[in-house]
């Protein structure tokens, strides 16, 4: 039986041009080797699986290679190739930082360093996960790091930039590698299942590129327990199902689900999801995505963001056409809140179904307001087609109708305020508003011509009455002004005088509550004569306590038997 070499082994990049995703650091390094450039340390950083240690080898590799080519690839017959390639090199050392961390790990490579190379030109130290090295080994790389001998160069790998110190940093020439895009590993992809003769579907490929999240090892590892599953064929569904990954076709009908504001088959879509085995917040995940997908879908200019196969991009496409980006971001912001109180419920299906109710209820919510602006396109119409009637008339109908009275016109003006008011967007009635502004404006009219107005005579229950009904009316949202109402009785001086006692001075200079409750009083008692004044207790105001000794002074002066307590008892009060 043959010994399996993984993917991620087997097609490992061997020369900088091979490298997958990483076009500008491979390009920069060629440049500094046909330049004679190189630098004495390189730092290496970036997320897992992404090239970083390929690159150092096919760096070291390169600079050690005694019959490099035009395009500055090696030669592979050579010396030193051949012992590359045979993990077999005196001149191209790897350690591992996070098993040899500590300061006589560091001194022994301080030790190797000082011997020149046998064979080749130079003698290089890959440093794998360096992080991982303790603040003490730092400092005792330092030196070597910032003066070597000129055969020397270090490459030091990280995940983890942040944790390495600044004067690290400063000794080294820094290249950021980034995550490869779906586009380049499905591509990769393709390539070794083609040399491997696996027949794929594209489809399938985009998935397993989706799911290793820009790492190309990650991608080949999951290529191959792919092929493992179903042999040398790899289907879409094959791969969801290994994945446990949900087909996109579920988002797809869930989307139309609210577009047609379906919501029992919604909620059914739901239970046969969770009864397939999926969790709740896995849904959740995968529905933002795809309507994130959506929203890239709306705009051509953002649609080069969408990375999914041909096929589903025109699946999208389509679907986006029959949205809005209004429709498409209430839903994401209900979905993103969905997401965010998922593992804090209690209850985890029911807010999972009340979001995707909510959702299923956008277009149904959204359709109803335009249906309430439609009397104002009527109402301004009219003004219009009389005046047009009017200069088309004979003179002699004019003549005729010039005798009636002008309530045509006012009514038309009277119809352009109504459209004024109702031009911004809402849901209240444009008959409404106009209605409460007209009996607004009648109550104000009444207020400044008082003299006209009844004065109906009313007694002092009848007075009690109407004041408590308003400070129980206005209880929630003036507190405290309607327990100074309850507290204090007002007394009728005469019979339009209504005199309001109380103790507290932002009260009684509170000019625009005192004001709504002398309009309460005036239209509930039928009397626009009436006057309120408000007087401030000062005998009651200089009796408050605010300090313990105030408050025990006071209770000794209603209560003397308090004092005569304190001194039987010999007590001491603590103020």
């Amino acid at each position: 039986m043959e010994n399996f070499i993984v993917s991620a082994r087997k097609y490992r990049p061997a020369t900088f041009d091979s490298v997958v995703g990483q076009k500008s650091i491979t390009n920069t390094l060629k440049n500094a080797i046909r330049n004679n450039q190189l630098a004495q340390a390189f730092l290496f950083c970036g997320p897992r699986g992404i090239g970083k240690t390929t690159c150092a080898r096919i760096l070291a590799k390169t600079i050690n290679c005694e019959n490099l080519n035009e395009n500055l690839d090696p030669c592979d017959r050579c010396e030193s190739c051949i012992s590359f390639n045979k993990s077999a090199s005196f001149n191209i050392h790897e350690l591992d930082a996070a098993s040899n961390n500590s300061v006589d790990d560091i001194r022994n490579l301080v030790d190797q360093v000082r011997i020149p190379p046998q064979v080749g030109n130079y003698k290089v130290y890959i440093i794998d996960e360096v992080h991982m090295l303790s603040q003490a080994a730092f400092n005792a790389f330092l030196k070597t790091l910032e003066e070597p001998p000129s055969y020397a160069k270090f490459i030091l790998a990280t995940t983890e930039k942040h944790k390495i110190i600044p004067t690290i940093l400063s000794r080294c020439q820094i290249f950021d590698f980034k995550r490869i895009t779906v586009e380049d590993i499905a591509g990769h992809l393709s390539y070794v299942a083609d040399k491997e003769g696996v027949e794929y579907e594209q489809n399938a490929l985009h998935v397993i590129a989706q799911k290793a999240d820009g790492a190309m090892r990650d991608a080949l590892s999951i290529f191959d327990q792919i092929v493992s599953f179903s042999g040398k064929s790899i289907t879409y569904q094959d791969v969801i199902e290994n994945l446990n990954v949900l087909d996109y076709d579920y988002y797809f009908k869930m989307v139309d689900h609210f577009l047609l504001n379906d919501s029992s088959h919604a909620l059914l879509l739901i239970n046969k999801i969770i009864e397939n085995g999926f969790d709740g917040q896995h849904f959740i995940i995968g529905l933002g995505e795809h309507l994130r997908n959506l929203l890239v879908c709306t705009d051509e200019e953002t649609l080069q963001l969408l990375e999914v196969s041909q096929d589903f991009k025109e699946k999208y496409q389509a679907q986006a056409a029959k949205t809005d980006a209004a429709f498409i971001l209430k839903s994401l912001e209900i979905n993103n809140q969905c997401d965010i109180n998922y593992k804090g419920s209690n209850n985890k299906r029911l807010h999972l179904e009340l979001s995707i109710l909510q959702m299923c209820n956008i277009i149904n919510a959204d359709q109803g307001a335009p249906e309430k602006k439609s009397p104002v396109v009527k109402t301004l119409a009219k003004p219009s087609v009389k005046k047009d009637v009017k200069a088309e008339e004979p003179a002699a109908a004019y003549k005729a109708k010039k005798t009636e009275p002008v309530k045509e016109e006012t009514k038309a003006v009277e119809n352009k305020k109504i459209g004024a008011m109702g031009s911004a967007p809402g849901t209240i009635s444009i008959k409404k508003t106009a209605s409460e502004n007209n009996k607004k404006k009648q109550e104000e009219q009444k207020e400044e011509n008082p003299a006209d107005k009844p004065a109906t005579k009313f007694s002092h229950d009848q007075l009690l009455e109407a004041w408590k009904s308003y400070a129980e009316e206005i209880k929630e949202k003036y507190p405290v002004f309607a327990s100074a109402m309850l507290k204090y009785d007002p007394k009728l001086e005469d019979e339009f005088t209504i005199e309001f006692k109380n103790d507290n001075k932002i009260i009684s200079n509170d000019l625009q509550k005192i004001s709504e409750l002398l309009g309460f009083l005036k239209r509930r008692l039928n009397n626009y004569h009436i006057k309120l004044n408000t007087q401030l207790t000062q005998k009651e105001e200089n009796q408050r306590a605010y300090t313990d000794q105030e408050k025990f002074e006071q209770m000794t002066k209603k209560n003397p038997s308090v004092q005569k307590l304190k001194n039987e008892l010999g007590l001491e009060i603590d103020f």
